[in-house]
């Protein structure tokens, strides 16, 4: 689940210009093309991956990176991944240790600080053992989104398209889809000067028939520019459901609380923690 939502990543620049020819001037003379297409990468050591407020990796650190295009016009397409664990440890028998996010949209501008943002994103958990007892448990989501920009807040709502990360709707005897999902954010970005910044989020997730899954986050942090890279100290913390305490670890309703796949070792992936990033982008 991409951070898009989380570990800190940088906008950076590298252009590839179109060669050109000249007829009545030397090559000396004419001006520099300046090519439409902007092509970037990034890299993160996170010291765990949370999304949306949720531990993908079970606190354990988390090795993250992808490649980004855009073009002068406003399209953009990218792909990003990550090691996760989330899907082992809220399953028994399942496997499927990376997180491989497609996404593709349009950004443009309404006039002055005014910006919007539309566009699609996959997440894609490629691994097996992906069933329980012969159900298919199919974690793989779409999600379309859409978002406005004003100066250093970004208001943004994303939907899914299918079930949202293999939730069902609950109760249900026939493991309907939790298509419909939404998540509503609001995030915040400001420049210090002399290379701090600071940066806020709050969001809620509603799980479209599954009331027990729904829950509100939010995120508080500050970043250091090193020059080399930038660092990263946050504090995240949700109201999901995830006590893990005595009984409520085998409780449906307990909907966060993740159980290693010996059926032991129940962890509250929802709890308050700090979070360490280092990004860069080339």
């Amino acid at each position: 689940m991409r951070k898009i939502s989380q570990a800190l990543v940088l906008a950076g620049v590298v252009t590839l210009p179109f060669l050109f020819s000249v007829s009545s001037a030397s090559a000396a003379d004419a001006p520099a093309a300046t090519s439409p297409h902007t092509f970037t990468g990034n890299f993160t050591l996170a010291s765990e991956y949370l999304y949306r407020g949720i531990a993908q990796t079970r606190g354990k650190p988390a090795i993250q990176g992808g490649f980004d295009y855009a073009h002068a016009s406003g399209f953009y397409a990218g792909v990003w991944g990550s090691n996760i664990s989330w899907i082992g440890d809220a399953v028994a028998g399942a496997s499927a240790p990376i997180e491989i996010d497609v996404y593709g949209g349009y950004k443009g501008s309404l006039g002055g600080d005014l910006g919007y943002d539309l566009g699609v994103l996959t997440y894609n958990y490629p691994g097996s053992g992906k069933t329980l007892n012969g159900t298919v448990l199919d974690q793989d989501t779409t999600e379309l989104y859409a978002a406005m920009s004003w100066k250093w807040l970004t208001l943004k709502y994303s939907h899914s398209t299918t079930a949202l990360f293999g939730w069902n709707k609950v109760p249900s005897t026939t493991l309907e889809k939790t298509t419909g999902s939404g998540y509503l954010e609001l995030n915040a970005t400001y420049d210090l000067g002399n290379s701090w910044g600071i940066n806020g989020h709050v969001g809620h997730q509603k799980v479209n028939g599954n009331t027990d899954a729904s829950y509100s986050d939010y995120k508080l942090g500050v970043t250091k520019d090193m020059g080399f890279g930038v660092v990263g100290l946050a504090y995240s913390a949700t109201n999901a459901k995830d006590s893990c305490s005595g009984a409520a670890a085998a409780t449906a309703n307990d909907a966060y609380c993740f159980v290693n796949n010996n059926g032991t070792n129940a962890y509250s992936s929802g709890k308050g923690r700090m979070l360490l990033t280092f990004g860069k982008t080339f």
